[in-house]
Parts: C-alpha cells; structure tokens; sequence
C-alpha cells in the first residue's frame, strides 16, 4: 500500500475537517459539539464506536478481515481558555476558547486515518482502536476513559499519540521521536501562607505574609539547585502570586500557586516532600503557617523502546528525511503518559508551525498559533502505516 498517496488523496478532507473543528473549541471534559462532529464523520464512515467520560469520549472499532493484536491510535479533543488572535477566516465562533494547542488538528488527523483504514480493512490484521478523548489539557481524560474500559474490549495491545505544533530544534514538517523518558511528570502545588496583617507603617505589630512568600520563592529554587542531582531534571516554578490589596496594609494571606516537573517518579517524590518541607519552616521561622496542596497530574511519558523504533522504521520508509531523533526529553506534560503506563507506546511530535501575518510562528498556547495544513497528511499516513505494518 502507498500510504503517503492514500494520505494525500484524503488531504483536503482533513484540512476540512480541522477547519471544522477549529471554530467550535470546547474545554476540559465538556465537548458536547466537538463528540457530536466526531460521531457524524464516524457515521458516515461506517465505523462503530462507544461512548466514555459521560459522553465526551469516544473509541472506535475498526476490525480486520483476519484476528490478531490491537493497535490503539489516540488523539485529544479539547481546547483552551484563549481568546484567538489569528485572524483566520475558520477562526474560533467560540468567545475566550480557541484551539491553540492543536488538538483541532489530532482529531481530525485521526478520523483521516479511520476513514482509510475502514476503507482498507480487508487488508487489516487484528483490529485498530481510535480513542478520542477530552481534558487533555487538564483535568485529564485519559485516566477516566482507561478507568471506563477504554483499552479492554478488545485488549488493547500498543497505542501511538502525536502532537502537532512547536518543539524546539526540530525541523519544520519532521516528525520527531525518542526512546524511553520523552515527557515530563506535570504536577501542580498551592501554598497558602498566612500571617498576621497590620500597617505597612508598623510592620513590627504585624507577620508579613509578603516576605515570607518571597523567601519560600526563593527557598523553592534551591530543590532544584542543591538537592537535586545534576544529571537529573526537574523544574519548580511559581507562577503566580496574590495577596494584599493596597498600599499601605500588611495582608494576612497570601496564595501562591505553581508546577513542579520531574522525569523521575523518586525525584518527584523528593521535590513535593520539600515544597511542604521548606514552605512550612519558613513560614514558622518567621512566625506565621503554610498551607501546601500539591496535586500530582500525569506521569513521565515513556516511550517503549522496542515499539518505537518500530514505528520509527515503519515512518522512515516513507520520508526518511523527516524523521528526527531527539536527544533530549521536553519538560511539558501529556496525560497520553497514562496509556504509556498500561501498554507498550509511542508518542512523537509533528512539528508543523505556521507564521501568523507578521512573520512569527507563535508557539503553542498562543493566542496567534497555528498549524501547516500541508504537513497533516505525514501525520495521517504515519497512523495509516502504524496500523498495516505493526499488525502484520
């Protein structure tokens, strides 16, 4: 089979079929019109499929003319909570959502690939599991569709993911892979720090909740610069502070929140023990408290090194000048880590950017970012391939 030509002659209904999905972003595990598209295209393509996460995830079956394993193709729906600035002629009918991550694109990349593979079942081995989910971008689909069944029914043997968009370093139109750790562990903290307020002319009667948040920023850096390893990675950044509400008054709170990054599970646990640890003896030392939450989101995503360099080969007999290696994993985070941890997976990146109007290519979350069109069928045509060679 020519993957790239069944690709390319299915190209104009994929680009229709982002362009579709693009004005109608929807958030988190709520996708009621984005599920009702993907179930038409289902539909019309004769593919069955089931319903997860109340109705907001979906898996489709596609069945070979002879039995074997189970490759499941996985791609998240949902958008984010940005106001669009592209100017596109599709751009988002949606106000403060938009599909600045590119998940417009996966899905419709995905329903490409179905419609192929449906068309060539015949020729299919085994079976091919579409899994379309919500809340990729948080609270987190897969956990819940995996809790539901989604890879039971038939047991789902390996997955394949890809995400489109910006990675540094790697060629535009490339489709980049890496062995074992290729994504971080993405957690999240809130510490609460409160104090006594008073007069900002008397700081003396008060306990400033201010300064204490100021030295735990600084205290939380030093995890990472002194107590973690040097060969290996992790990332606490604070980004947002709130507390005070004039000039002249000493609060008595402040809130902090951040995310905290580790491609190591015993290196995550070191790094949430000591945000609690240090967050609370600063705050005692200068006599006020702190409240820490820390909530753990996805896990190191962990490409199996066997199967990925199968689908490596499968891709770089097609355009084995797009297929990049990465040397170093992302710090970014991806609940596709949870499927990773059941069954054998491989996740790759598309890089596939666009420039907006003047000449910047805005990278993902942007409220400027979008896709080239041109490159989606690599990314229908590495799915496509996945499925004929791995089943065979």
């Amino acid at each position: 089979m020519d993957y790239i030509k069944l690709a390319k002659d299915n190209e104009d209904l994929c680009i229709e079929m982002r362009r579709e999905l693009h004005k109608i972003p929807e958030l988190e595990l709520n996708l009621p019109k984005t599920v009702a598209f993907v179930k038409s295209k289902l539909d019309e393509f004769g593919i069955k499929y089931k319903e997860y996460v109340n109705g907001n995830g979906l898996s489709a079956l596609i069945e070979g003319s002879l039995p074997g394993k189970c490759l499941a193709i996985r791609s998240d729906m949902d958008a984010l909570p940005v106001t669009e600035e592209t100017g596109l002629d599709f751009a988002s009918t949606h106000p403060g959502k938009m599909h600045a991550c590119g998940h417009d694109s996966h899905t419709a990349i995905a329903l490409t690939a179905a419609k192929i593979i449906n068309e060539n079942k015949d020729k299919l081995k085994g079976s091919v599991k579409f899994i379309f989910q919500p809340g990729e971008e948080i609270p987190g689909g897969a956990k819940p569709m995996i809790e539901e069944g989604v890879l039971e029914n038939p047991k789902v043997d390996f997955i394949v993911g890809m995400h489109g968009g910006h990675l540094a370093d790697v060629p535009r139109g490339s489709i980049a892979f890496k062995e074992n750790e290729m994504m971080a562990a993405m957690d999240k903290f809130t510490i609460e720090v409160n104090g006594k307020g008073g007069h900002g002319a008397s700081p003396h009667a008060a306990v400033d909740p201010i300064i204490i948040s100021a030295e735990i920023l600084l205290g939380l850096q030093k995890i990472i610069s002194r107590e973690i390893a040097p060969v290996d990675s992790a990332v606490v950044s604070v980004c947002k502070i709130d507390g005070g509400f004039t000039q002249n008054i000493i609060p008595d709170k402040v809130n902090m929140m951040g995310t905290s990054r580790a491609l190591d599970e015993d290196v995550r646990d070191i790094v949430e023990k000591r945000i609690s640890e240090i967050s609370d003896g600063i705050a005692r030392t200068y006599g006020g408290s702190a409240k820490v939450n820390y909530q753990r989101f996805y896990p190191v995503l962990d490409n199996d090194p066997e199967f990925t360099n199968q689908i490596k080969s499968i891709v770089s007999k097609m355009i084995p000048e797009d297929v990049f290696e990465m040397r170093k994993p992302v710090m970014g985070g991806e609940d596709m880590a949870f499927y990773q941890k059941e069954v054998p997976g491989c996740f790759m990146f598309l890089s596939n950017l666009k420039e907006h109007s003047d000449g910047i290519c805005y990278p993902n979350h942007s409220p400027r970012f979008n896709l080239d069109e041109s490159l989606f069928y690599k990314g229908v045509a590495t799915f496509v391939a996945s499925a004929f060679e791995i089943l065979q």
